[in-house]
Order: C-alpha cells, then structure tokens, then sequence
C-alpha cells in the first residue's frame, strides 16, 4: 500500500486493535501470575495450595507454551492464512481461563497455562505479520508497537482484577477478553499479502479496497504482486537461509541482543513477582496499588515510547532506557541490601522500593519495553520474516524463563538485593551491546536497511516508504 493512495486508514486501527485483544490475553496469562500465586501460597486461606517452587513454575508455564505455539504458528500461517490462525488463538485463550476457574490440583494448573501460552506464542508470530501486512508507511511503527502497549496493558488489568477478587472470579472475568477477540476479529479482512500469495488476486484487491478506504488499489495490488513473484524467484525462503546470509547472521545477532537484554534487565521476571517484591519492601506499602502504579507507569510510557519512536529514533530512546533502567535497578539492589544485610531501619525511607521500581518502568518504557519488536520487522527481509519472528519468540521465552527462575532462587538464596544487582550488571552490558552493534533504522526503508546490514552503501528514493511496506510481508 502507497502513502499516496487517498482513502481511510480507519479499518487498519480497528483490525490492529481487535488482532491486539490477543496480546491482552496473553498478557493477563502472563501477568496472572502476580496476584494470584500469593493467594495460593497462602496456608490460612487458600483451597489449593502451592509451594514456591510450583508457584514459580505457574508463573513461567506460559512462557514454555509459548515456545510451542511459536513453532506451530511458524508452520500453519501460510497455510490456514493470518485471519484465521488469529482467531483459533481465542479458543485456547478461553479454554485456559475456564481450566483455571475449575481445576482443583497444581497439575491441571500447569496444563491450563500451558495451553494460554501457546497460544501466546501463536499470537506474536503471526499478529506483527497481520499488522505489517496491512498497515499504511505512515501508521506502521504507532501499529506496530501496539502489541507492547496492549501486552502491558493486559498485565494492568489482570493485576486489577486478581488484587479484588478471588482466582475463580479473576478466572471467569477475563474469559470475556478471547470472547471479544473472536467476536471481532471474526469481520475483519484477511491479509492482501496472503491473498496474493494463494493466487487469489480478487479477494486481495477487495481486502485492500476496505483497508485503503478506496477503490484505487491497481498500484499497490501491482507493487505487491511483484514483490512476491521477486521473493519466488529469488529464494523460497528456509530457516537455514537465517545464518547463510550474512546479512541475515547480523539481524539476527542484533535482535537477539536486544531480546535477551530486554529479558536480563528483569522486566518480565520482575513483572510475575511484583506483588512479592513489594510486600518484601516493608509493611508500609501497600503492594496492591504499587503494584497498579507500577502496571500504569509502564502502559502510559510504552504508549509515549511507541508514539515518539518514529520521530526520535530508535537508538537515543534505546540508549536513554538502558542506561536509566540500570541505575534505577542499581537504587533499587541497595535498598534491599540495607533491608537484608545491614541492621539499619528502613521503616522511615521504605517508599524507595517503590520509586525504585516506577523509575525502572519509566525508563524501561521509554525504549527498551516496545524498540525491539519493532525493529524485528525492520531488520529481517520478507522470504525468512516468518522463522525470524518464530525464532525471536522462542528466543525471549528461553530469556524470561531464565530471569524469572534467576530472580525466584536468588530471592530465596540470597536475597532481592542480588537479584536486583544482577539485572543492573546485564543492563550496564546491554548498554554497551545497543551503542556498538545497534543500527538506527529510522526514516530508513526496509531495502536502505538490508544494504546497511549487507555494509553496501543505502540509497533513498521517493517510492521508498512504498518499498518498505511491501517488504514488510510476511
């Protein structure tokens, strides 16, 4: 789709915000986490009762799924197409929420956020395909970042609803969220890039028409049908053509670094344990309202982040995030150092747990929560954009399954302080990893992009930013 084509965009937000009621599921399974394990690890209240070592097992469970669901989703998207797979991923969403509801052993728990997460990892293979492949130059990054925003904001809300009732009811209220997404998404279009891909040129030139808001689509159908033949002639596209390439190795080596970093700074390991920490910080501090803060602070600024990314850059708003996220993890590691190994009281100063930790989110949420799925769909070429986004998905699902475990035993070992200091180290690292190896691709069309990548000299035209949308297929 070209800039210059006149029409409406508006069906593009609604599809990218129906697709994105996914990622709030799999945000609240996620985020479940956080209030609900204390209920269950509470003797003198809880009817199912878990230890810490099944309580952080529960807390990581869709992260395994989800590793699964990535791989699966790699194989059936190009067959049952982006729309449908889409809308499977509300029926394990459902079923899970129902599972936690009813089951009465740990066992049945596992199984219930297993099946959350692997839809999970469906949802993050193929909805920043579906969003790529619809989305207008001018409104890719804003759409394209939204799956962080909505991720964070699926956190928020299950946090809300878990602080005030009990698991079942959290359970049965949050089913209602996969119920939406089918419901909805079951009328938006179908990806025109997928509909070319199956020869069926009518049926894209009709999905096209409704997302433009236009009838004028002969260019943009044209520009896309060549850009597929290209990709057929050129390679069939195959997860080993990910390192054959050196291109490629450099992408991928650049993603990783910026997933793993993202997932050693804490977040998302900080993020099942929110409640914990803060009710570790002191009885002066009401963990249930830090905690929705904590969840608000990040939604407002990975919402910020994802609106300014396109003007700033990536790299400055990655730089700034880092580097803050290291110091506020450095403040917050000496608190609990004071806490557990001197005998100073910190009855009087113990709201720096909490500006500690909101100062970590804002400045994780300036770049580091929303820059690096974005740059997934920048720096991988259309043939191998689908075993890049499955890779990058197992990826960060390996990463956060390490940091939350490294922050579960190291809590109990020997203390939050060195867990905190910990995620500081691997900050200050990333820092330096973002300064030398991360390439800024604002501005840049995807073919600017993969030439820099290839260390060939970039060259910008006016039909780039029409270029870019359709190598962002796939």
């Amino acid at each position: 789709m070209t800039s210059e084509t006149k029409g409406s965009s508006a069906l593009q937000y609604i599809a990218a915000l129906s697709g994105t009621l996914a990622v709030i599921c799999d945000g609240m399974h996620c985020g479940w986490a956080s209030p609900s394990v204390p209920q269950l690890t509470n003797n003198e209240t809880c009817t199912l009762c878990i230890d810490e070592n099944e309580g952080s097992t529960l807390a990581v469970m869709p992260l395994i799924g989800s590793i699964a669901g990535s791989l699966t989703a790699a194989t059936i998207v190009d067959i049952f197409g982006r729309k449908h797979t889409m809308l499977a991923t509300a029926v394990p969403f459902f079923v899970g929420w129902i599972m936690v509801a009813f089951c009465q052993n740990v066992i049945l728990l596992y199984i219930a956020r297993f099946i959350a997460g692997a839809s999970g990892g469906i949802t993050f293979t193929v909805l920043p395909m579906y969003i790529g492949e619809i989305a207008d130059p001018k409104v890719r990054g804003l759409l394209g970042s939204s799956c962080s925003v909505n991720w964070i904001a699926g956190f928020l809300l299950i946090n809300v609803i878990g602080s005030y009732f009990s698991i079942k009811t959290t359970a049965l209220i949050s089913s209602i969220v996969p119920a939406l997404l089918f419901v909805t998404f079951f009328w938006m279009p179908e990806s025109p890039y997928y509909l070319l891909m199956k020869d069926k040129t009518e049926q894209a030139r009709k999905s096209l028409e409704r997302l433009k808001g236009s009838k004028k689509v002969d260019e943009d159908l044209n520009r896309m049908r060549n850009a597929i033949q290209a990709e057929k002639k050129s390679r069939n596209g195959k997860f080993a053509d990910l390192y054959r390439l050196a291109s490629n190795r450099k992408a991928v080596f650049i993603v990783l670094g910026l997933r793993g970093f993202q997932q050693l700074a804490g977040t998302t390991a900080i993020a099942f344990y929110t409640h914990e920490i803060f009710t570790a910080a002191g009885d002066h501090i009401s963990n249930h309202y830090a905690v929705m803060i904590y969840y608000a602070v990040q939604l407002v600024l990975t919402i910020i982040s994802s609106s300014i990314v396109d003007k700033a850059g990536r790299r400055p708003l990655l730089l700034i995030s880092m580097a803050g996220s290291a110091l506020a993890l450095f403040v917050e590691g000496t608190y609990f150092y004071i806490l557990n190994e001197t005998s100073i009281d910190t009855s009087s100063f113990s709201i720096v747990a909490v500006i500690g930790l909101i100062s970590f989110v804002i400045m994780f949420g300036v770049g580091m929560q929303s820059i690096p799925i974005c740059m997934l769909g920048e720096l991988f070429p259309t043939n191998v954009k689908a075993f890049a986004l499955c890779l990058a998905d197992v990826y960060f699902c390996v990463m956060a399954t390490v940091a939350s475990k490294y922050l579960q035993i190291t809590k109990v070992e020997f203390g939050l302080h060195v867990s905190f200091y910990g995620f500081c180290v691997c900050s200050v690292i990333g820092l330096v990893f973002i300064y030398f190896v991360v390439p800024e691709t604002k501005g840049k069309t995807l073919e600017d992009i993969q030439k820099k990548l290839r260390g060939e000299k970039e060259e910008r035209t006016e039909k780039g930013t029409d270029e870019e949308k359709i190598s962002l297929k796939a």
